[in-house]
């Protein structure tokens, strides 16, 4: 069976997601041909870089903290599951998958699909998060979701 990991353990692995983000973003910089791509993976590089400041800010108060459910190692269970599945959990893996773009509409449907599986780890966090936690989540998938509209401009520009 597969590690369960604690609450503060799935934080730390959002903030490895944003790290991990903010990586691709960055090495997408010096790839991307066109002007346009590459200021919006700049602007997306400095998200990432904000998201960690506030997952950062939050750790400190699930380190103790036990979710409501009824059963919460089942739902950690869980939450683990959905994290070994999901490879920016995984330290360094943002510049490599960077590197495996060709061109820069890769590079945008890449972006996309790390914004909607990050969004779905985020939504599945906010179980495990205390309630003065909720707030800052909920802040971070809106900030995903206009980067999933942002990056779909963009391949549409191209």
């Amino acid at each position: 069976m597969a590690d369960i990991f604690s609450g503060s353990e799935i934080v730390e692995l959002g903030v490895q997601i944003e790290v991990n983000g903010k990586d691709f973003y960055t090495a997408l910089i010096g790839k991307a041909v066109s002007a346009r791509a590459k200021e919006i993976f700049k602007y997306l590089a400095d998200e990432e870089e904000k998201h960690i400041a506030k997952f950062r800010e939050i750790l400190d108060s699930v380190h103790k903290y036990e979710p409501k459910e009824a059963y919460p190692t089942e739902y950690f269970a869980y939450m683990s599951s959905l994290a070994s599945g999901y490879v920016f959990t995984k330290k360094g893996k943002g510049t490599e998958i960077a590197k495996s773009a060709k061109t820069d509409k890769e590079a945008i449907d890449l972006g996309i699909g790390f914004e909607k599986d990050s969004i779905n780890f985020y939504e599945g966090m906010k179980k495990i998060v205390p309630e003065e936690g909720l707030g800052i989540i909920g802040l971070l998938i809106d900030q995903e979701q206009d980067h999933v509209k942002k990056l779909t401009n963009l391949k549409s520009s191209l």
